[in-house]
Protein backbone atom coordinates (compact mmCIF):
# COMPACT_ATOMS: atom_id res chain seq x y z
CA UNK A 1 0.00 0.00 0.00
CA UNK A 2 1.38 3.39 -0.98
CA UNK A 3 1.36 6.40 1.30
CA UNK A 4 1.93 9.08 -1.34
CA UNK A 5 -1.61 10.38 -0.80
CA UNK A 6 -0.65 11.51 2.74
CA UNK A 7 2.14 13.69 1.35
CA UNK A 8 -0.15 14.99 -1.42
CA UNK A 9 -2.80 16.08 1.09
CA UNK A 10 -0.20 17.72 3.34
CA UNK A 11 1.23 19.70 0.40
CA UNK A 12 -2.26 20.75 -0.75
CA UNK A 13 -3.34 21.91 2.71
CA UNK A 14 -0.15 23.87 3.32
CA UNK A 15 0.04 25.48 -0.12
CA UNK A 16 -3.66 26.43 -0.28
CA UNK A 17 -3.46 28.05 3.15
CA UNK A 18 -0.25 29.96 2.43
CA UNK A 19 -1.47 31.25 -0.94
CA UNK A 20 -4.91 31.90 0.56
CA UNK A 21 -3.33 34.20 3.17
CA UNK A 22 -1.31 35.93 0.46
CA UNK A 23 -4.39 36.61 -1.69
CA UNK A 24 -6.23 37.80 1.42
CA UNK A 25 -3.49 40.42 1.93
CA UNK A 26 -4.42 41.74 -1.53
CA UNK A 27 -8.10 41.90 -0.51
CA UNK A 28 -9.10 38.88 -2.57
CA UNK A 29 -10.99 35.78 -1.33
CA UNK A 30 -8.76 32.96 -0.06
CA UNK A 31 -10.36 30.59 -2.57
CA UNK A 32 -8.34 32.36 -5.27
CA UNK A 33 -5.18 31.27 -3.49
CA UNK A 34 -6.44 27.68 -3.33
CA UNK A 35 -7.09 27.68 -7.07
CA UNK A 36 -3.65 29.15 -7.79
CA UNK A 37 -2.06 26.52 -5.53
CA UNK A 38 -3.53 23.73 -7.62
CA UNK A 39 -2.42 25.44 -10.82
CA UNK A 40 1.15 25.99 -9.59
CA UNK A 41 1.51 22.48 -8.19
CA UNK A 42 -0.14 20.77 -11.17
CA UNK A 43 1.09 19.66 -14.61
CA UNK A 44 0.50 23.10 -16.13
CA UNK A 45 3.31 24.65 -14.02
CA UNK A 46 5.76 22.80 -11.73
CA UNK A 47 4.29 19.30 -11.85
CA UNK A 48 4.75 18.63 -8.12
CA UNK A 49 1.36 16.91 -7.92
CA UNK A 50 -0.76 15.01 -10.39
CA UNK A 51 -4.44 14.18 -10.29
CA UNK A 52 -5.03 10.74 -8.75
CA UNK A 53 -8.20 8.72 -8.32
CA UNK A 54 -8.08 9.30 -4.57
CA UNK A 55 -7.81 13.09 -4.93
CA UNK A 56 -10.54 13.08 -7.57
CA UNK A 57 -12.96 11.19 -5.33
CA UNK A 58 -12.06 13.24 -2.26
CA UNK A 59 -12.60 16.46 -4.21
CA UNK A 60 -16.02 15.15 -5.30
CA UNK A 61 -16.96 14.68 -1.65
CA UNK A 62 -15.63 18.20 -1.07
CA UNK A 63 -17.92 19.86 -3.61
CA UNK A 64 -20.88 17.79 -2.35
CA UNK A 65 -20.30 19.01 1.22
CA UNK A 66 -19.78 22.57 -0.04
CA UNK A 67 -23.16 22.60 -1.79
CA UNK A 68 -24.78 20.86 1.18
CA UNK A 69 -23.53 23.69 3.41
CA UNK A 70 -24.89 26.22 0.92
CA UNK A 71 -28.30 24.58 1.24
CA UNK A 72 -28.05 24.61 5.04
CA UNK A 73 -27.35 28.36 5.08
CA UNK A 74 -30.11 29.24 2.60
CA UNK A 75 -33.39 30.60 3.90
CA UNK A 76 -36.24 28.80 2.13
CA UNK A 77 -38.49 31.87 2.24
CA UNK A 78 -35.86 33.95 0.47
CA UNK A 79 -35.32 31.20 -2.11
CA UNK A 80 -39.07 30.98 -2.77
CA UNK A 81 -39.18 34.69 -3.44
CA UNK A 82 -36.40 34.26 -5.99
CA UNK A 83 -38.03 31.20 -7.63
CA UNK A 84 -39.46 32.76 -10.81
CA UNK A 85 -36.61 35.24 -10.99
CA UNK A 86 -34.07 32.42 -10.76
CA UNK A 87 -35.72 30.61 -13.65
CA UNK A 88 -35.66 33.70 -15.89
CA UNK A 89 -32.05 34.43 -14.90
CA UNK A 90 -31.02 30.84 -15.63
CA UNK A 91 -32.89 30.81 -18.96
CA UNK A 92 -31.14 33.93 -20.25
CA UNK A 93 -27.90 32.68 -18.68
CA UNK A 94 -28.15 29.62 -20.92
CA UNK A 95 -29.44 31.15 -24.16
CA UNK A 96 -26.99 34.06 -24.41
CA UNK A 97 -23.78 32.00 -23.81
CA UNK A 98 -25.15 29.31 -26.14
CA UNK A 99 -25.44 31.85 -28.96
CA UNK A 100 -22.10 33.49 -28.16
CA UNK A 101 -20.20 30.20 -28.09
CA UNK A 102 -21.81 29.10 -31.36
CA UNK A 103 -20.80 32.29 -33.17
CA UNK A 104 -17.17 32.21 -32.00
CA UNK A 105 -16.84 28.53 -32.95
CA UNK A 106 -18.50 29.19 -36.33
CA UNK A 107 -15.66 31.50 -37.40
CA UNK A 108 -12.80 29.34 -36.07
CA UNK A 109 -13.97 25.75 -36.59
CA UNK A 110 -12.40 25.04 -39.98
CA UNK A 111 -11.20 21.51 -39.16
CA UNK A 112 -13.02 18.41 -37.92
CA UNK A 113 -10.01 16.73 -36.34
CA UNK A 114 -11.37 14.20 -33.84
CA UNK A 115 -15.02 15.14 -34.46
CA UNK A 116 -17.52 13.03 -36.41
CA UNK A 117 -20.60 15.24 -36.04
CA UNK A 118 -21.70 17.88 -38.55
CA UNK A 119 -19.99 21.31 -38.20
CA UNK A 120 -23.29 22.89 -37.10
CA UNK A 121 -23.55 20.48 -34.15
CA UNK A 122 -19.86 20.95 -33.31
CA UNK A 123 -20.32 24.73 -33.11
CA UNK A 124 -23.53 24.34 -31.15
CA UNK A 125 -21.75 22.08 -28.69
CA UNK A 126 -19.16 24.78 -27.93
CA UNK A 127 -22.12 26.98 -27.01
CA UNK A 128 -23.50 24.22 -24.77
CA UNK A 129 -20.17 24.11 -22.92
CA UNK A 130 -20.40 27.85 -22.23
CA UNK A 131 -23.89 27.44 -20.72
CA UNK A 132 -22.38 25.48 -17.80
CA UNK A 133 -22.12 27.11 -14.39
CA UNK A 134 -20.01 25.89 -11.47
CA UNK A 135 -21.54 27.73 -8.55
CA UNK A 136 -19.40 26.01 -5.89
CA UNK A 137 -16.62 28.60 -6.18
CA UNK A 138 -19.12 31.44 -6.05
CA UNK A 139 -20.75 29.86 -2.98
CA UNK A 140 -17.45 29.63 -1.13
CA UNK A 141 -16.59 33.23 -2.04
CA UNK A 142 -19.99 34.56 -0.96
CA UNK A 143 -19.76 32.60 2.31
CA UNK A 144 -16.35 34.09 2.99
CA UNK A 145 -17.75 37.58 2.30
CA UNK A 146 -20.92 36.97 4.34
CA UNK A 147 -23.13 37.62 1.28
CA UNK A 148 -24.50 34.13 0.58
CA UNK A 149 -27.87 34.66 2.22
CA UNK A 150 -28.72 37.93 0.47
CA UNK A 151 -31.31 38.64 -2.23
CA UNK A 152 -28.71 38.43 -4.97
CA UNK A 153 -27.02 35.42 -3.33
CA UNK A 154 -30.28 33.48 -3.23
CA UNK A 155 -30.97 34.39 -6.85
CA UNK A 156 -27.54 33.02 -7.83
CA UNK A 157 -28.16 29.77 -5.95
CA UNK A 158 -31.61 29.26 -7.44
CA UNK A 159 -30.46 30.15 -10.95
CA UNK A 160 -27.48 27.78 -10.67
CA UNK A 161 -29.74 24.85 -9.75
CA UNK A 162 -32.06 25.58 -12.68
CA UNK A 163 -29.05 26.18 -14.93
CA UNK A 164 -27.89 22.66 -14.08
CA UNK A 165 -31.22 21.19 -15.20
CA UNK A 166 -31.29 23.26 -18.41
CA UNK A 167 -27.68 22.27 -19.10
CA UNK A 168 -28.55 18.57 -18.77
CA UNK A 169 -31.41 19.00 -21.24
CA UNK A 170 -29.19 20.91 -23.71
CA UNK A 171 -26.38 18.36 -23.47
CA UNK A 172 -28.73 15.43 -23.95
CA UNK A 173 -30.45 17.08 -26.89
CA UNK A 174 -27.24 17.72 -28.80
CA UNK A 175 -25.73 14.30 -28.03
CA UNK A 176 -29.00 12.70 -29.13
CA UNK A 177 -29.02 14.73 -32.36
CA UNK A 178 -25.51 13.46 -33.03
CA UNK A 179 -26.79 9.88 -32.60
CA UNK A 180 -28.17 7.44 -35.09
CA UNK A 181 -31.44 9.05 -36.03
CA UNK A 182 -34.24 11.50 -35.36
CA UNK A 183 -36.40 8.94 -33.61
CA UNK A 184 -33.69 7.97 -31.15
CA UNK A 185 -32.98 11.65 -30.51
CA UNK A 186 -36.61 12.36 -29.64
CA UNK A 187 -36.72 9.31 -27.39
CA UNK A 188 -33.52 10.40 -25.63
CA UNK A 189 -34.78 13.92 -25.00
CA UNK A 190 -38.12 12.61 -23.78
CA UNK A 191 -36.41 10.23 -21.35
CA UNK A 192 -34.27 13.04 -19.91
CA UNK A 193 -37.30 15.27 -19.34
CA UNK A 194 -39.13 12.36 -17.69
CA UNK A 195 -36.18 11.67 -15.38
CA UNK A 196 -35.94 15.32 -14.35
CA UNK A 197 -39.67 15.40 -13.58
CA UNK A 198 -39.34 12.20 -11.55
CA UNK A 199 -36.39 13.71 -9.69
CA UNK A 200 -38.50 16.60 -8.42
CA UNK A 201 -41.31 14.22 -7.46
CA UNK A 202 -38.77 12.10 -5.58
CA UNK A 203 -37.32 15.23 -4.00
CA UNK A 204 -40.72 16.43 -2.78
CA UNK A 205 -41.79 13.07 -1.30
CA UNK A 206 -38.48 12.12 0.33
CA UNK A 207 -37.77 15.69 1.43
CA UNK A 208 -41.17 16.07 3.10
CA UNK A 209 -40.87 12.75 4.95
CA UNK A 210 -37.29 13.38 6.08
CA UNK A 211 -38.10 16.93 7.17
CA UNK A 212 -40.96 15.74 9.37
CA UNK A 213 -39.10 12.79 10.89
CA UNK A 214 -35.79 14.60 11.37
CA UNK A 215 -37.49 17.70 12.76
CA UNK A 216 -39.44 15.64 15.30
CA UNK A 217 -36.33 13.68 16.27
CA UNK A 218 -34.17 16.78 16.83
CA UNK A 219 -36.85 18.48 18.94
CA UNK A 220 -37.41 15.36 21.10
CA UNK A 221 -33.82 14.26 21.75
CA UNK A 222 -31.68 17.30 22.53
CA UNK A 223 -28.63 15.55 24.01
CA UNK A 224 -25.70 14.03 22.13
CA UNK A 225 -26.27 16.13 19.02
CA UNK A 226 -23.46 14.42 17.13
CA UNK A 227 -25.98 11.82 15.96
CA UNK A 228 -27.87 14.59 14.14
CA UNK A 229 -24.72 15.60 12.24
CA UNK A 230 -24.04 12.01 11.16
CA UNK A 231 -27.65 11.51 10.08
CA UNK A 232 -27.56 14.75 8.10
CA UNK A 233 -24.34 13.67 6.35
CA UNK A 234 -25.85 10.30 5.45
CA UNK A 235 -28.91 12.06 4.00
CA UNK A 236 -26.65 14.41 2.01
CA UNK A 237 -24.65 11.55 0.49
CA UNK A 238 -27.74 9.50 -0.33
CA UNK A 239 -29.45 12.44 -2.05
CA UNK A 240 -26.30 13.13 -4.05
CA UNK A 241 -26.03 9.46 -5.04
CA UNK A 242 -29.66 8.99 -6.05
CA UNK A 243 -29.89 12.26 -8.00
CA UNK A 244 -26.89 11.29 -10.12
CA UNK A 245 -27.44 7.55 -10.58
CA UNK A 246 -31.24 7.34 -10.81
CA UNK A 247 -32.19 10.62 -12.46
CA UNK A 248 -29.06 11.89 -14.23
CA UNK A 249 -29.14 15.15 -12.26
CA UNK A 250 -25.81 16.40 -10.90
CA UNK A 251 -24.91 15.05 -7.45
CA UNK A 252 -24.26 18.58 -6.17
CA UNK A 253 -27.89 19.45 -6.95
CA UNK A 254 -29.09 16.59 -4.74
CA UNK A 255 -26.67 17.68 -2.00
CA UNK A 256 -27.89 21.28 -2.18
CA UNK A 257 -31.52 20.23 -1.80
CA UNK A 258 -30.57 17.93 1.10
CA UNK A 259 -29.10 20.94 2.91
CA UNK A 260 -32.11 23.05 2.01
CA UNK A 261 -34.48 20.45 3.53
CA UNK A 262 -32.50 20.36 6.80
CA UNK A 263 -32.14 24.16 6.93
CA UNK A 264 -35.67 24.50 8.30
CA UNK A 265 -35.08 22.15 11.25
CA UNK A 266 -34.21 23.12 14.81
CA UNK A 267 -30.55 22.01 14.78
CA UNK A 268 -29.60 23.35 11.37
CA UNK A 269 -27.22 26.00 12.76
CA UNK A 270 -25.38 23.42 14.86
CA UNK A 271 -25.10 21.04 11.90
CA UNK A 272 -23.93 23.85 9.62
CA UNK A 273 -21.17 24.82 12.06
CA UNK A 274 -19.86 21.24 12.21
CA UNK A 275 -19.83 20.88 8.42
CA UNK A 276 -18.09 24.22 8.01
CA UNK A 277 -15.25 22.84 10.14
CA UNK A 278 -15.03 19.65 8.08
CA UNK A 279 -15.08 21.59 4.82
CA UNK A 280 -12.50 24.16 5.91
CA UNK A 281 -10.16 21.58 7.45
CA UNK A 282 -9.86 19.16 4.54
CA UNK A 283 -12.49 18.93 1.82
CA UNK A 284 -12.62 22.47 0.38
CA UNK A 285 -8.81 22.88 -0.06
CA UNK A 286 -8.59 19.52 -1.83
CA UNK A 287 -11.54 20.36 -4.10
CA UNK A 288 -10.28 23.78 -5.18
CA UNK A 289 -6.71 22.58 -5.62
CA UNK A 290 -7.92 19.63 -7.71
CA UNK A 291 -9.38 22.06 -10.27
CA UNK A 292 -5.90 23.45 -10.87
CA UNK A 293 -4.45 19.94 -11.05
CA UNK A 294 -6.75 19.16 -13.99
CA UNK A 295 -5.21 21.87 -16.13
CA UNK A 296 -2.84 20.64 -18.85
CA UNK A 297 -2.23 23.14 -21.62
CA UNK A 298 -1.29 21.53 -24.96
CA UNK A 299 0.74 23.23 -27.65
CA UNK A 300 -1.52 25.57 -29.58
CA UNK A 301 -1.27 27.43 -32.89
CA UNK A 302 -1.75 31.19 -33.22
CA UNK A 303 -5.33 30.67 -34.42
CA UNK A 304 -6.15 28.44 -31.46
CA UNK A 305 -4.63 30.97 -29.03
CA UNK A 306 -6.78 33.73 -30.57
CA UNK A 307 -9.81 31.44 -30.37
CA UNK A 308 -9.02 30.78 -26.69
CA UNK A 309 -8.83 34.49 -25.86
CA UNK A 310 -12.07 35.33 -27.68
CA UNK A 311 -13.88 32.35 -26.20
CA UNK A 312 -12.81 33.35 -22.67
CA UNK A 313 -14.00 36.95 -23.22
CA UNK A 314 -17.30 35.72 -24.67
CA UNK A 315 -17.71 33.25 -21.78
CA UNK A 316 -17.40 36.06 -19.24
CA UNK A 317 -19.48 38.69 -21.02
CA UNK A 318 -22.34 36.41 -22.07
CA UNK A 319 -22.95 35.21 -18.51
CA UNK A 320 -22.87 38.75 -17.15
CA UNK A 321 -25.13 40.08 -19.92
CA UNK A 322 -27.46 37.07 -20.05
CA UNK A 323 -27.99 36.64 -16.31
CA UNK A 324 -27.96 40.40 -15.78
CA UNK A 325 -30.66 40.87 -18.42
CA UNK A 326 -32.79 38.18 -16.83
CA UNK A 327 -32.37 39.80 -13.43
CA UNK A 328 -33.24 43.22 -14.85
CA UNK A 329 -36.46 41.84 -16.34
CA UNK A 330 -37.35 40.62 -12.83
CA UNK A 331 -36.91 44.14 -11.41
CA UNK A 332 -33.55 43.65 -9.69
CA UNK A 333 -31.44 46.75 -9.18
CA UNK A 334 -28.59 47.39 -11.60
CA UNK A 335 -26.09 46.63 -8.84
CA UNK A 336 -27.73 43.27 -8.09
CA UNK A 337 -27.91 42.46 -11.81
CA UNK A 338 -24.15 42.89 -12.05
CA UNK A 339 -23.61 40.81 -8.90
CA UNK A 340 -25.77 37.96 -10.21
CA UNK A 341 -24.06 38.02 -13.60
CA UNK A 342 -20.58 37.90 -12.06
CA UNK A 343 -21.69 35.16 -9.65
CA UNK A 344 -22.63 32.93 -12.60
CA UNK A 345 -19.35 33.37 -14.54
CA UNK A 346 -17.42 30.40 -13.19
CA UNK A 347 -17.52 27.26 -15.37
CA UNK A 348 -15.23 25.08 -13.24
CA UNK A 349 -15.41 21.30 -13.38
CA UNK A 350 -18.90 21.36 -14.95
CA UNK A 351 -17.59 22.66 -18.28
CA UNK A 352 -14.76 20.11 -18.23
CA UNK A 353 -17.23 17.27 -17.69
CA UNK A 354 -19.40 18.51 -20.58
CA UNK A 355 -16.35 18.92 -22.84
CA UNK A 356 -15.10 15.41 -22.07
CA UNK A 357 -18.54 14.02 -22.87
CA UNK A 358 -18.63 15.83 -26.22
CA UNK A 359 -15.15 14.73 -27.20
CA UNK A 360 -16.03 11.12 -26.37
CA UNK A 361 -19.05 11.12 -28.71
CA UNK A 362 -17.29 13.02 -31.54
CA UNK A 363 -18.93 16.41 -31.00
CA UNK A 364 -15.78 18.44 -30.51
CA UNK A 365 -12.57 19.02 -32.41
CA UNK A 366 -9.75 17.73 -30.18
CA UNK A 367 -7.77 20.95 -30.78
CA UNK A 368 -10.50 22.82 -28.92
CA UNK A 369 -9.86 21.06 -25.60
CA UNK A 370 -7.00 23.46 -24.88
CA UNK A 371 -9.16 26.58 -25.32
CA UNK A 372 -11.89 25.03 -23.17
CA UNK A 373 -9.37 24.44 -20.37
CA UNK A 374 -8.26 28.07 -20.65
CA UNK A 375 -11.88 29.25 -20.43
CA UNK A 376 -12.43 27.10 -17.35
CA UNK A 377 -9.25 28.42 -15.74
CA UNK A 378 -9.93 32.09 -16.52
CA UNK A 379 -13.59 32.05 -15.46
CA UNK A 380 -12.82 30.04 -12.33
CA UNK A 381 -10.17 32.48 -11.14
CA UNK A 382 -11.81 35.73 -12.26
CA UNK A 383 -15.17 35.08 -10.58
CA UNK A 384 -13.90 35.20 -6.96
CA UNK A 385 -11.75 38.22 -7.86
CA UNK A 386 -14.65 40.22 -9.32
CA UNK A 387 -17.25 39.29 -6.68
CA UNK A 388 -15.75 41.39 -3.85
CA UNK A 389 -15.54 44.34 -6.25
CA UNK A 390 -19.19 44.22 -7.29
CA UNK A 391 -20.34 43.71 -3.69
CA UNK A 392 -18.26 46.57 -2.40
CA UNK A 393 -20.44 49.53 -1.48
CA UNK A 394 -19.80 52.79 0.34
CA UNK A 395 -23.32 52.82 1.76
CA UNK A 396 -24.18 49.24 2.64
CA UNK A 397 -27.95 48.78 2.60
CA UNK A 398 -29.99 46.24 4.54
CA UNK A 399 -29.65 43.65 1.79
CA UNK A 400 -25.86 43.94 1.85
CA UNK A 401 -25.69 43.54 5.61
CA UNK A 402 -27.99 40.48 5.71
CA UNK A 403 -25.90 37.42 6.45
CA UNK A 404 -26.47 33.92 7.73
CA UNK A 405 -27.57 33.50 11.37
CA UNK A 406 -24.36 31.59 12.05
CA UNK A 407 -22.18 34.47 10.82
CA UNK A 408 -24.28 37.00 12.74
CA UNK A 409 -23.79 35.07 15.98
CA UNK A 410 -20.02 34.91 15.39
CA UNK A 411 -19.89 38.65 14.72
CA UNK A 412 -21.93 39.36 17.87
CA UNK A 413 -19.53 37.24 19.93
CA UNK A 414 -16.52 39.07 18.51
CA UNK A 415 -18.09 42.45 19.33
CA UNK A 416 -18.83 41.28 22.88
CA UNK A 417 -15.24 40.12 23.37
CA UNK A 418 -13.98 43.46 22.10
CA UNK A 419 -16.11 45.42 24.58
CA UNK A 420 -15.20 43.22 27.56
CA UNK A 421 -11.49 42.94 26.81
CA UNK A 422 -9.18 44.88 29.19
CA UNK A 423 -7.91 48.16 27.81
Amino acid sequence: MGYQFLLDIAIILLSTKVLGLITKRFHMPQVVGALLAGLLLGPAMFGVLTETEFLTQLSEVGVIVLMFCAGLETEIDQLKKAGLASFIIALFGVLVPLGGGFLVSYFFNTSSDGAQAAPFLQNLFIGVILTATSVSITVETLKEMGKLNTRSGNAILGAAVIDDVLGIIALTMITSLAGSGEGSASAGIGMVLLKIALFFVFLFVVGFLFYKLFGKWTSTYKNNMRRFVITAFVFCLLMAYFSETLFGVADITGAFFAGLIISGTEKSHYISARFDTLSYLLLSPVFFASIGLKVELPRMTTAIVLFSVLLAVVAILTKILGCGLGAKLMKYSTKDCLRIGVGMISRGEVALIVANKGEAVGLMNKDFMGPIIIVVLVTTIIAPILLPLVYRSKNNNVEDRHTSPLLESVESMEKYQDTTAPK
